[in-house]
């Protein structure tokens, strides 16, 4: 597999545990704080934005990686 596809999975991977468990959060404060579990738009935003930043991180990083491992 190419370096940057191995990247890409990886970072792929990373980011949507991350996201996942950031949005995961959100839900559970938003529930402790009101008592009921809504699902509301700003909660699906800031979790796609944390996936999105995580993926550039992750991609980043995994690239530089991968590139660096197989020189």
């Amino acid at each position: 597999m190419t370096p940057t596809l191995k990247a890409c999975f990886r970072a792929m991977l990373t980011a949507f545990i991350n996201g996942s468990l950031a949005l995961a959060l959100m839900l559970l404060v938003e529930f402790a704080i009101s008592g009921t579990l809504h699902m509301t738009e700003p909660y699906l935003w800031a979790g796609l934005l944390i996936w999105v930043i995580i993926f550039v991180a992750q991609f980043l990083r995994e690239r530089h990686l991968c590139r660096s491992a197989d020189s």
